[in-house]
């Protein structure tokens, strides 16, 4: 079984991963990615879905443009884990 993480937890990781929010209503992490255009927003998307399929964990995102909008949240667990961490840390190296 999967663990949400714990209180504390979830402040060291809002503290690790400065680029992403947490929305307290979803118990998730959320982050906007901006890009030139559709082409370079759709790539990364690609890139992410991949990374996804392979970690069996995948986000719930949008499109609109050059803009992609990515909630991390682990369904199996009711909230925040270790994997949407693992999957937020990952999706950062794409773009740094």
């Amino acid at each position: 079984m999967i663990e949400q993480l714990s209180e504390n937890e979830r402040a060291a990781v809002l503290d690790a991963l400065g680029e992403w929010d947490f929305d307290e209503a979803r118990d998730a992490l959320t982050r906007q990615f901006v890009f030139a255009d559709f082409s370079q927003a759709f790539g990364f998307m690609t890139r992410v879905a991949m990374l996804a399929d392979k970690a069996d964990h995948h986000p719930e995102w949008s499109n609109i443009y050059n803009r992609v909008d990515i909630l991390l949240t682990t369904h199996d667990a009711g909230g925040l884990s270790a994997r949407d961490v693992d999957m937020a840390t990952a999706i950062d190296k794409l773009v740094d």
